[in-house]
């Protein structure tokens, strides 16, 4: 399966990390980190699809994270996965912006079915793997862009700029914040190549008859829109 999809997993019980990273590998691109500060830091920094977190950590607890996050407008889903299990530790999780609630210990099974629930509910993961924007279809499974049925040829980051801008539809993405999720914030490479690949998928789309799916924002960034959303 292709891993279009970038999880945040802030979890300071090493082994349990390991074994939520392993499960899920298959799955999704996985990141751990293992203190609340890193954490709060990773998901405002990098374009993560989900974020799953404990709220017994190191440096500041899961509850300060996500009610930090939410003030710096990161509407990220976010998925508890703690020991505290009362009603009220549950009330003060929601309360402050989780999207959803699993307490340990916890089937596997059952972590993978939220985890698919709520980024079925925000738009970016279905389960026949494909993702459908306006006359464009994307086969997360094949790396396959069909437009009217006619294949489009897009190589490596040309697909995964599609991708990201596809599963953010109608929403406005910034440069920085394509070359945090495609490329990564780690990365060597200039931001310019941003561009370069760009135009390079807007070339191939337009000659398929795409030529206003992909816009450019002036100082502000990119938006692949659609009347489908």
């Amino acid at each position: 399966m292709a891993k279009a999809i970038k999880i945040l997993l802030i979890e300071d019980d090493v082994n349990l990390a390991d074994n939520i990273v392993g499960f899920l590998q298959d799955f999704a691109d996985v990141h751990a980190v293992d203190n609340g500060l890193d954490g709060e830091f990773e998901g405002q920094e990098s374009p993560y699809d989900l974020i799953i977190s404990d709220l017994m950590l190191p440096g500041e607890n899961g509850l300060e994270v996500i009610k930090n996050l939410r003030a710096k407008n990161v509407e990220t889903p976010v998925l508890i996965l703690t020991a505290k299990s009362s009603l009220d530790d549950k009330i003060e999780g929601f309360n402050v912006g989780a999207d959803d609630y699993l307490t340990k210990p916890f089937y596997r099974e059952e972590l993978l079915l939220r985890v698919k629930a709520l980024l079925r509910r925000a738009g970016v993961y279905s389960e026949d793997n494909m993702i459908t924007v306006g006359d464009v279809l994307i086969n997360l499974e094949n790396r396959g862009v069909q437009v009217h049925g006619q294949p489009v040829k897009l190589v490596g980051k040309e697909f995964d700029i599609l991708t990201y801008l596809a599963q953010n539809k109608n929403i406005i993405v910034t440069r920085d914040q394509i070359f945090d999720r495609v490329w990564g914030i780690d990365s060597d490479t200039t931001i310019n190549v941003v561009n370069i690949y760009l135009n390079n998928l807007r070339r191939k789309l337009e000659a398929v008859g795409q030529h206003d799916l992909i816009k450019t924002l002036r100082n502000i960034g990119f938006i692949l829109e659609v009347e489908d959303a």
